[in-house]
């Protein structure tokens, strides 16, 4: 069953109905001012930090869903309705939400009137833009009232929803002409505010939300509303909100164009204390006047549009088969420079309160969108490196605004170090920029210990040397990937708090998935090594990986498929002996990514395995047979119900892992079959069982031991857009960055057919043909480029040339 269909030509999904399963979202704002809204307008904006600078309140786990946002009452007589139906949620004769590249659209009509309704935020400016446009389509003139509605944040979003004590003093705001400012906690130890502002004269205005809703009710009916008129309220404590009332009469066939605008502004630090309690408004004048008319609005929107139409020309592929084309050209893309800008910090699964920008998430998601702002992943990578310690270890999470590391969260996942060196290898293959190696970049953000990069990348790498168990695999610490996996945890007592077992104990439980990223990585560690011209360093990097390779190989094969890990105990996980959770997907897939085992027929055996245990019509399960009960020495992934979360369920985060793994040993129809479960295109019409959003990738989907197998959640802000991006576009249609040039080695179904790809690189636009007239899986005979035929599968990199034409023959 599908709620709407894909415009491709616009780029935009359409929805048809507002009745989705679940809110159905899009993010609105590409560099520091963000939004959410979704397909009913529900949602909240923010300025760099969701949870410091949050401008608009939202409340989760609210009834009903998802019933705050910025709304628009549009009062007829005695019908009240809004474009987006919530929150009155009067019934439109006609309805429609399109999610595009930075912006939403909404339509309704209701008797005869028209309501348009354009939201996105600027390119250059700190401000969401709503236009609405209302139409009489009817032969009489009609005379109606429209009521805005914005509920202000008092900034930071952790406090305006606990300490009612002093927020119940603070709101306070201030009216100016058709902007309404609010200024809580301006005079005291801020030195920004935002406003809400309308392009026109209003007749009326509500800034207290006791006053426009009405004490007990909700704002599904506002009394201002009702009543038809705002009552001019000025908020002093209490909830500061911001309505303009505009009366409107429209002859037939007339329509009118209202421009409201949510802003935030910062002052000079040095004005700050002239005079606390005023705000100083000439940035937010000139915000005003920046986009006062249709002109000027149309202009920002086309910049918008532009913006994006540069990015997703850096990667753009056209195939025989639309779903490649669509995901790979617009919504994979789309939703990696989502994640490159938010991180886990801010969706309708995340309150945008606690986990700000993960160290591994970050990495992580760096390889999705680093060949779209290679400028911007640069200093991603150098604000990252910054949070690490001098051992070479990280804190698992900071705070965006600050750059500080999240104490709340702390260190002590084994498998962050390498992700560093797993991002860096990826900027340095896009860009050949090796001069990053070269900046002084702090230790746990203290600029006195800075060195240089690439002693950040040396301290990951042994760090991991240096942290081995009996089995000589990584110490797994807190966790890895998995960051329900706890095997050096205990509780002596039901209810109490894990502890970490003490020092005279280990903690020596060892991750089988962080050796096969050490081999993966370090390789790549060494190679950076070798071209950074730090030769004794890449020989030591070169027996380091050779050693545990082969104790992977010696301690960490269970005979079908790769062991999990080794708890504090030194007992199997991940093993054909253990009674439950006996085979995992992590090691499996970067073990062979790896190419650990590949030489050895142990990778196709462990993929077989995969097929055979974990395979589920919706994808592939993190583990089997799901944990039935709860384990002391497994920590949180057997707290969860069988079939969710990393108790049995689908990650679509590493499904790619065994997609690229298949393309490692050559199997192209199995990489793409692996790769179309998950895929949001292939599965719209089952929306009514996935539920989540059908144009964006989900972090999960119910396994099959849970009730409601194929069912999705925590869509949009996942490690699965980056890993998606990479299993497509480089390791099925196999245009990979080296970092001598380009490579291109596909690896597709018999049947995909000829493709060709336009991808920039370096400055450089590539347009390559590949040809497959043998309909073979995987294999490039030879290369001609620009006429000249040349052996192997790269295309060396020449600087200062513009332009390559290359034919790519596989066989």
């Amino acid at each position: 069953m599908k709620f709407g269909f894909f415009d491709d030509e616009k780029k935009e999904y359409v929805i048809t109905t507002p009745d989705t399963p679940l809110p159905w979202i899009n993010y609105l704002g590409s560099q520091d001012f963000f939004s959410l809204i979704s397909n009913t307008c529900g949602g909240y904006s923010f300025y760099k930090d969701a949870k410091l600078l949050r401008l608009t309140r939202y409340r989760y786990n609210n009834l009903p869903a998802d019933s705050n946002g910025k709304y628009y009452y549009i009062k007829e007589g005695d019908v009240i309705w809004n474009p987006g139906t919530m929150p009155t949620r009067t019934p439109l004769d006609e309805y429609q939400c399109r999610h595009g590249l930075g912006y939403s659209r909404f339509h309704g009509i209701k008797n005869q009137l028209s309501a348009d309704l354009l939201a996105f935020v600027p390119v250059d400016t700190p401000c969401e833009i709503n236009v609405l446009t209302l139409k009489n389509q009817s032969a009489s003139a009609k005379k109606l009232s429209l009521f805005s509605y914005v509920e202000f944040c008092l900034w930071n979003a952790v406090d305006d929803m606990t300490n009612f004590q002093r927020n119940l003093s603070i709101g306070e705001v201030e009216i100016q002409g058709s902007a309404i400012y609010h200024k809580t906690e301006y005079r005291e130890r801020r030195n920004h505010y935002s406003f809400f502002s309308v392009n026109t004269p209003i007749d009326g205005f509500d800034t207290s939300r006791d006053e426009f809703l009405g004490v007990r009710r909700g704002n599904d009916r506002p009394l201002a509303v009702e009543q038809g008129k705002c009552t001019g309220s000025v908020a002093s404590g209490w909830y500061p909100i911001a309505s303009h009332q505009i009366d409107l009469v429209l002859a037939p066939g007339e329509e009118k164009e209202l421009i409201f605008l949510l802003g935030y502004c910062e002052n000079p630090q040095e004005e700050k204390w002239e005079a606390p309690n005023v705000i100083r408004k000439t940035t937010a004048l000139a915000m005003q006047e920046k986009y006062h008319t249709s002109a000027q609005v149309k202009k920002a929107f086309q910049d918008l549009n532009h913006y994006w139409e540069d990015l997703l020309s850096r990667f753009f592929v056209n195939s025989q088969d639309p779903h490649v084309n669509r995901m790979a050209n617009i919504w994979n893309q789309y939703q990696c420079m989502v994640t490159f800008n938010l991180s886990r910090s801010a969706s309708y699964y995340e309150s945008g309160t606690g986990r700000g920008m993960g160290f591994r998430d970050s990495c992580q998601d760096l390889l999705g969108f680093v060949h779209l702002v290679p400028e911007r992943a640069r200093e991603r990578i150098l604000d990252i490196a910054a949070t690490q310690f001098e051992d070479g270890s990280a804190y698992h999470q900071y705070q965006p605004l600050t750059k500080k590391g999240n104490l709340d969260i702390g260190s002590g996942f084994n498998d962050d170090p390498l992700w560093l060196i797993a991002a860096a290898s990826a900027y340095l293959k896009e860009t050949g920029d090796f001069s990053i190696l070269d900046e002084m970049v702090a230790f746990d953000c203290d600029t006195s210990k800075a060195q240089p990069f690439f002693q950040h990348l040396l301290r990951s790498f042994h760090y991991t040397c240096t942290h081995l168990g009996p089995h000589k695999l990584p110490l797994i610490g807190r966790a890895d990937w998995n960051d329900c996996l706890n095997l050096n945890c205990f509780s002596s007592e039901p209810g109490e708090p894990f502890q970490t077992t003490g020092p005279s104990e280990g903690p020596v439980a060892e991750s089988v998935f962080i050796a096969g990223m050490f081999v993966k990585y370090g390789r790549e560690f060494q190679t950076i090594c070798e071209k950074y011209g730090h030769t004794e360093e890449a020989l030591q990097a070169k027996d380091a990986i050779d050693a545990m390779y082969q104790a992977v190989l010696t301690s960490g094969w269970d005979g079908d498929w790769f062991l999990r890990a080794y708890d504090a105990t030194s007992q199997k996980i991940g093993s054909h002996e253990c009674e439950e959770g006996q085979i995992f997907i992590e090691p499996q897939g970067f073990c062979v990514m790896a190419g650990i085992g590949v030489k050895e027929g142990l990778a196709e055996k462990a993929l077989d395995s995969v097929k055979e245990r974990l395979d589920t019509k919706y994808g592939i399960m993190v583990q089997q047979p799901a944990y039935t009960r709860y384990y002391l020495n497994l920590g949180e992934i057997s707290s969860y119900p069988p079939g969710y979360k990393e108790n049995a369920g689908i990650f679509c985060h590493n499904n790619p892992w065994i997609s690229i793994g298949e393309t490692m040993i050559g199997r192209g129809s199995r990489a793409f079959q692996i790769y179309k479960k998950t895929c949001p295109s292939y599965i719209e019409n089952i929306s009514q069982i996935h539920r989540t959003e059908p144009y964006i990738y989900s972090q999960m989907i119910a396994g099959k031991d849970a009730p409601r197998h194929g069912e999705a959640k925590n869509s949009w802000l996942t490690g699965t857009a980056a890993w998606t991006f990479v299993n497509l576009s480089q390791a099925i249609l196999g245009i990979q960055p080296s970092y001598d040039g380009l490579c291109v080695d596909p690896c597709i179904p018999a049947d995909f057919g000829d493709f060709t790809v336009t991808r920039r690189f370096r400055g450089a636009v590539y347009h390559l043909f590949i040809s497959n007239p043998d309909h073979v899986e995987k294999g490039v005979k030879y290369l001609e480029i620009d006429g000249k035929q040349i052996s192997g599968n790269l295309i060396p990199f020449e600087e200062g040339k513009k332009e390559y034409q290359v034919t790519i023959h596989m066989g």
